[in-house]
């Protein structure tokens, strides 16, 4: 008796022991705040009143703010009164706009993704475009949410949008008029194969209801025909409502397992997210489509399924954002979002593909693979935490030419297709066998060019003329370069037949029947989809991916 009462005291003088430690550990973080915020707020008084130049009390202390900020990583930001009002636009899901999501890479802001049929994504913008300007503003120095800003305005009114594109060395440059963005979260549904047995589902973003969206698409496919896979693709969503994707992953798997976890500083941003409802479709394979453009809550749905072996990933490697942020309220109608915790998938790993604890702040370091974990699926797989979602099968998007992305930037493809319907050229949904040759035609007369890396250096070598003792001679090797230039171009455009035919196919499908026929023909030829039903069509291909 008395040795169980020494134990118990020993327990507790060891539970106040630390609970002094805490109290003590925390009261000296308040008194250091309190000691730092007296000589900021003296200094900036200082500064405010006696500078030599006059300088706006507000405009000191915003650079303060940025400044501080900078430090932490780019979705930790101040949001000002001015700002407030965009942000509950945003929110809202319904604004004038372009419709591209942005985000931080490196230093860069980059477009995560557009939103499949609006102005972005029809005139060709990618996702991992780098913004070098929106409407002659250059993004340097700007967070994603700055720059976002600068795309929302009036519907009807004209953006000037330049981006990089790696792989083709000059900056393009984009004229788009703003939409209405009524952002949705199930962009396309339809119901696929032979005996139209596969639901495929393209969820755009995690608003409100995506879960229960997702459960309707599918009980109505299940009433249709017996279902034998479902297709979820997530490419180009962004993220969104990170209770959605907790909600979705539940409508799969059995009840008492863990989904994601969120950790951070402070004990009461620790949570476990778990599966609560009777599965509704437990047993139904699914694929879970991804490129660079998937990113927050499509990873977490994505890791999850991948963790616990109840889908095949297929597509590129995610974009690897596992941050969480709040929005905290701050006086005189601002506020500010803060990243609060990472969250970590079922195996434990995290999916941030960027450290920004270290000297680098807001630009960050990406994690080396020598500091990359392993990790163990439910059945015993490896993958690895400190990059996006590593897809179980790799696909390689392909890659616009310059010529391709200089006719999708003009919009040839559609006013052509415009042209000849509004000719009687097309009756119906079909294209004559002569389509590429009307349509090389068509750019003949609309003298479409573009600008190649060999342009640029001719324009140079044409200004450096004075320096040639023989201008003949100078002339007539200039001109021959010119034509192979030209030469060049034209094999890029023959290169690019296949492109330019499937993109012709889509604009006219679009334009006879709409969008959403645009999108179902998109499907037809897409790699992805393809390799997609390959697995679902082949089940022991598809249970050997998820096999160690």
């Amino acid at each position: 008796m008395i040795r169980n009462s020494k134990i118990v005291l020993t327990v507790l003088l060891t539970v106040l022991l630390f609970s002094s430690i805490a109290l003590v550990r925390q009261g000296d973080l308040y008194f250091q705040i309190k000691k730092q915020l007296s000589i900021f707020s003296e200094l900036y008084k200082e500064v405010a009143t006696l500078y030599v130049d006059e300088v706006s009390p507000e405009t000191l202390m915003k650079s303060g703010i940025e400044a501080m900020l900078n430090n932490l990583d780019p979705y930790t930001v101040f949001i000002d009164e001015g700002e407030q009002q965009q942000m509950e636009i945003l929110s809202t899901g319904s604004f004038g706009g372009i419709g591209v999501d942005a985000g931080f890479r490196g230093n860069d802001v980059v477009i995560i993704a557009p939103l499949e049929g609006y102005p972005a994504q029809r005139a060709g913008l990618r996702p991992g475009d780098i913004i070098r300007s929106v409407n002659g503003v250059s993004t340097d120095g700007m967070s994603p949410e700055d720059v976002q800003q600068l795309t929302i305005g009036d519907v009807g009114t004209s953006v000037e949008i330049v981006i990089f594109r790696p792989g083709i060395e000059q900056e393009i440059k984009y004229e788009l008029e703003r939409e209405r963005i009524e952002v949705k979260n199930i962009s396309f549904a339809d119901q696929i194969g032979q005996n139209n047995d596969i639901a495929y589902i393209h969820l755009s973003r995690f608003g409100q209801q995506a879960a229960e969206e997702i459960r309707e698409s599918l009980l109505t496919a299940k009433e249709n025909s017996n279902l034998n896979g479902l297709i979820l693709d997530l490419r180009n969503n962004p993220g969104g409502l990170l209770n959605e994707a907790v909600d979705i992953v539940d409508k799969f798997i059995e009840p008492g397992v863990t989904v994601v976890e969120t950790k951070g500083r402070i004990t009461s941003q620790n949570n476990t997210f778990m599966s609560e409802e009777p599965a509704i479709f437990e047993d139904l394979p699914i694929i879970v489509l991804l490129n660079q453009g998937s990113a927050s809550a499509s990873e977490v749905v994505a890791g999850a399924f991948q963790d616990l072996d109840r889908a095949v990933i297929v597509g590129e490697e995610s974009f690897g954002k596992g941050l969480v942020q709040t929005i905290r309220p701050l006086p005189y109608n601002t506020s500010m979002k803060i990243t609060v915790s990472k969250y970590y998938t079922p195996s434990g790993r995290s999916i941030q593909s960027i450290d920004y604890s270290g000297e680098g702040g807001a630009y960050g370091q990406t994690v080396p693979d020598s500091l990359r974990r392993s990790f163990q699926t439910k059945n015993g797989r490896t993958v690895f935490d400190g990059h996006g979602i590593r897809p179980d099968v790799i696909m390689d998007s392909d890659r616009e030419s310059r010529v391709e992305a200089a006719i999708l930037q003009n919009n040839h493809f559609f006013f052509f297709i415009n042209q000849m319907i509004n000719e009687g050229e097309l009756e119906d949904e079909s294209l004559p066998d002569n389509i590429y040759d009307l349509f090389l035609d068509y750019l003949d007369e609309q003298q479409f060019d573009y600008e190649t890396p060999a342009d640029r250096s001719l324009n140079t070598l044409e200004q450096q003329a004075e320096f040639f003792d023989d201008q003949n001679e100078f002339e007539r090797s200039v001109s021959e370069l010119k034509i192979l230039a030209e030469r060049q171009k034209l094999e890029e455009i023959t290169k690019s037949r296949d492109f330019i035919k499937k993109e012709l196919k889509k604009e006219l499908v679009s334009q006879k029947a709409g969008s959403a026929e645009r999108f179902r023909a998109g499907l037809e030829d897409d790699p992805f989809m393809l390799k997609a039903m390959e697995l679902l069509l082949d089940s022991e291909l598809y249970n050997s991916v998820l096999t160690p």
